[in-house]
């Protein structure tokens, strides 16, 4: 073995070699499987819209440390692996792309723009998987999808054409958010964002020339469609002006002043203008007092002629020309300032208006089935708190606007007929003819669906359902079966609403069941100062440069280790060069061993007979049941946790050390080992698989990978030879805080007697306590002996000979140490004592000096008592 581990010389040749066996696929483990039990748990599709974050890397590197567990632990285990067509953020790449070039997707046309996308998706599809590889996660790469694969493209139609039929899908002109970019936007894929915004007070005047009402705004470019003006019918200042006309500002149009609850007396002016076509509220306004509805701007947000010599002008461009004129006309009394929440399109940033457009949507009744059963507790959450989150959503619920203006997307499968204007969804591409009056002349609709609706059905459609047949390779008859529901969900918390109340209300609604019965959410990866990562803030931690610099292993052990349940996880180097650490403490306890046996048995192959190997397979033995029970509970902290104390702290700082003194468990501790290393496999599996290897002396080419092994379970327990290595540590300890008094920590002494109040077999923790105590010779006694050294602990006594150690020397450095002690005592408390300086002085030095005193307290009295102890 060479003396430093090279994770660049072998991470990509074991990856190679494993993905070739077929290790990752359904039946890769086939020799170990076990009846029953499958597996199933499915990536969250990243976006084809450039490469991987440190966000990806959490998510799946989590995936993979589990689904190598199940794997190794028997189970017919499926990771669905694959990528999501992104609609809005895709096409968006690509459009930039294009205006970078001088063109736009309108010269280029429909069918051209697309080719571009394809092959953008491609390039991005492929550095994705790439960065997967890299980062060594195990997926059924076989089975890899796309969201608008040809397989995919059927369950979609399939979906939809179900649900529309069904009624559930329904076309309506209805409010929603729109971007003037990107077009209809669901509830959650608008951000809201406080802005520093202004307060327009406007004075609208009464149609009979009695005097004006004032209202506020934070929009005036949407007066242009105020069909009334609105005050609460308990607001006393008003009752008189209720029923009377009012002209709008710079236009001959009159409305008029009615009453509704909806109005907060207490803002504003209490007075509100009601814009029935551009706010959401007023929405609901005017269908209650049957107002008329004026869109005053179009779907890219020019002004039309409702708005006079404005009409042609964007909206928000316009603001301020309407201002200047509203003011040069007289009526604007005041801005004000204002802070207030905008949204904003969670894509391209634009600011989001509410709009009235005829759009698709699926109706909330498609939700209830899933809300029911996960009441019912028939999926968990974990943490378990996102169960609050989850039903606050579900419980004000609304129907999920699915069709987008976009080109780039599963193109929604509705038709119309131009004869009879008949319309129907379809699962054909090109429906021959209407089946009402079998007119040729049909049209398709031009919007494409959400790209949450097909990511909706990813817990199932992957498994063949409603594939028809197309990419069957991916796929088999059984899948369905075997692996719904999922086992698991693991994905950020982030995508809850977009992505997994999709996913549960749609598996629940097509088959019956919940998608899941476990759901993980972990939290964001921020970087060491908890600041959330950003390209303007420089602190972006790309995977791929991590994994270069420091091991896909290293990367992998430090995520796993920092991934507490429900809290954001703080990545900075520190904690990747802290684990390295970790890593070299493997491959140094692997040279150890090597150095003294050149082969070592698996575990399954020896009988451990000797004490230490009892005690190093026992300490395992609790190691391998935290970190089972950890897994299973999707405590990855913990379970890494556990397996860092036993290999850092008991293997290599005991067990390796106790070996020194008994060189027959050399082999047994290079099996315990081996054993060790698959249970480590899962979350470092290239160094793993590497030691394992060379300790068994093969090489992976021509040998079975340790990643298709059992993993470690029912490990032999010895709980009276952890009782007596325990004492041995104990008297160890003892020994060498002892030396310390005299300054010989680092040497080796003549003699020690230790005092038991335990009984142990001497004889054999005799040799382990002078190997690595650096004592000749201990001597067990059953009393106090006199001149000596002495260590008190909880079960022993330790006595170190004065005769053998010359203790002047000792005796000077201590005393001297006293005196200087003494000064700084005399000095702090004579400070102390002194009320005028106690009066004077700022309470943070005062403090700072009484800490002082009583650490030099502590000091002198330690120093007293070595004294005492030579003495």
């Amino acid at each position: 073995m060479s003396e430093k581990y090279e994770p660049s010389k072998i991470e990509d040749n074991f990856y190679k070699i494993w993905e070739e066996r077929g290790y990752f696929e359904v039946d890769g483990n086939k020799s170990i499987q076990q009846k029953d039990k499958n597996f199933a748990i499915m990536m969250p599709p990243p976006n084809v819209t450039g490469s991987l974050h440190i966000g990806h890397a959490l998510t799946f590197t989590l995936q993979d440390i589990i689904t190598r567990y199940k794997r190794m632990d028997g189970y017919k285990t499926l990771w669905q692996p694959g990528t999501d067509h992104a609609g809005i953020a895709t096409q968006n790449v690509v459009e930039k792309q294009l205006l970078a070039q001088g063109t736009t997707k309108e010269e280029l046309g429909r069918e051209k723009f697309l080719e571009k996308v394809w092959k953008w998706k491609e390039f991005s599809g492929g550095t994705i998987v790439h960065q997967m590889r890299k980062l060594g996660v195990t997926p059924a790469w076989s089975r890899e999808r796309f969201t608008m694969d040809e397989g995919l493209k059927e369950a979609v139609k399939e979906a939809f054409v179900h649900l529309y039929n069904e009624g559930m899908i329904v076309q309506n002109n209805y409010m929603v958010n729109w971007c003037t970019h990107d077009g209809a936007l669901s509830d959650i894929e608008v951000e809201h964002e406080e802005v520093n915004g202004k307060f327009y007070h406007m004075n609208y005047h009464f149609a009979d020339g009695s005097g004006f009402v004032t209202v506020a705004t934070t929009r005036p470019e949407t007066y242009f469609g105020d069909t009334a003006i609105m005050v609460h019918p308990e607001d006393t200042r008003y009752t008189n002006i209720v029923g009377k006309e009012v002209v709008l500002p710079l236009t001959n149009r009159k409305i008029k002043i009615i009453t509704d609850s909806h109005v907060d007396m207490e803002f504003g002016t209490g007075v509100v203008k009601v814009t029935p076509a551009h706010d959401q509220n007023d929405y609901e306004v005017g269908i209650r007092h049957d107002l008329e509805f004026i869109t005053c701007f179009d779907e890219k947000g020019i002004l039309n002629d409702y708005c006079g010599e404005f009409a042609g002008l964007e909206r928000l461009e316009a603001r301020a020309l309407i201002v200047k004129k509203l003011e040069e006309e007289g009526f604007i009394v005041k801005i004000e300032e204002h802070n207030h929440q905008v949204g904003h399109c969670y894509r391209c940033k634009n600011i989001v208006e509410p709009y009235i457009s005829k759009q698709w949507f699926v109706r909330k009744e498609v939700a209830r089935g899933s809300i029911e059963k996960t009441y019912a507790g028939l999926t968990q959450f974990f943490p378990a708190h996102w169960i609050n989150s989850y039903r606050a959503w579900m419980d004000d619920l609304r129907d999920w606007c699915i069709s987008r203006q976009l080109w780039w997307g599963h193109r929604i499968p509705v038709f119309y007929c131009d004869d009879c204007n008949h319309q129907w969804a379809d699962k054909k591409d090109e429906p021959e003819a209407c089946p009402h009056c079998a007119s040729k002349k049909i049209t398709q609709d031009p919007d494409v669906l959400d790209t949450w609706f097909s990511s909706g059905l990813w817990a199932f459609s992957p498994l063949g359902w409603g594939n028809n047949e197309k990419m069957k390779n991916c796929f088999s008859d059984s899948d369905l079966k075997d692996f719904y529901p999922n086992s698991l969900l693991i994905t950020g918390f982030d995508i809850m609403f977009f992505w997994v109340a999709r996913m549960m209300m749609m598996g629940e609604h097509f088959m019956g069941e919940l998608p899941f019965k476990h759901i993980y959410m972990h939290a964001l990866v921020r970087d060491e100062t908890g600041a959330k990562m950003s390209k303007s803030k420089g602190n972006v931690i790309d995977p791929l440069d991590m994994v270069e610099e420091f091991s896909a292993d290293i990367v992998r052990f430090s995520l796993a280790y920092l991934a507490v349940q429900g809290r954001d996880i703080k990545l900075g180097k520190k904690h990747l060069e802290l684990y390295r650490n970790f890593t070299n403490k493997f491959y140094n306890a692997s040279n150890f061993l090597s150095l003294n046996v050149s082969v070592f048995p698996d575990l399954k192959d020896i009988e451990v007979k000797t004490a230490l190997g009892k005690y190093m397979l026992s300490k395992l033995s609790t190691a391998v049941d935290e970190v089972r029970e950890n897994l299973d509970t999707y405590k990855f902290n913990e379970a890494a946790s556990s397996l860092y104390r036993f290999v850092w702290n008991e293997f290599c700082d005991w067990g390796i050390e106790y070996s020194k003194a008994s060189k027959d468990s050399i082999t047994e501790l290079g099996a315990i080992f081996k054993e060790t290393l698959k249970l480590t496999s899962p979350f470092m599996p290239f160094i793993s698989e590497y030691l394992y290897q060379k300790l068994s002396g093969t090489q992976l080419e021509n040998s079975e990978s340790i990643m298709v092994m059992n993993y470690p379970k029912d490990l032999a327990k010895n709980e009276e030879v952890e009782a007596m290595f325990a004492i041995i540590e104990e008297a160890i300890v003892s020994i060498r805080r002892a030396k310390v008094v005299i300054d010989m920590g680092n040497s080796k002494i003549e003699k020690a007697y230790v005092k038991l109040d335990k009984n142990i077999d001497k004889e054999l923790a005799k040799p382990f306590i002078e190997k690595l105590a650096k004592v000749e010779t201990i001597e067990f006694v059953e009393t106090k002996v006199e001149n000596s050294i002495t260590d008190v602990s909880n079960n022993l006594e330790v006595y170190i000979p004065t005769a053998q150690i010359d203790m002047s020397a000792i005796i000077d450095k201590l005393t001297k140490q006293k005196e200087k002690a003494l000064k700084e005592f005399d000095k702090l408390n004579s400070m102390l004592s002194n009320e005028r300086f106690v009066a004077n002085a700022p309470a943070n030095v005062v403090e700072e000096n009484k800490k002082a005193l009583e650490e030099v307290k502590t000091k002198l009295e330690k120093i007293e008592n070595e004294l005492k102890a030579i003495s």
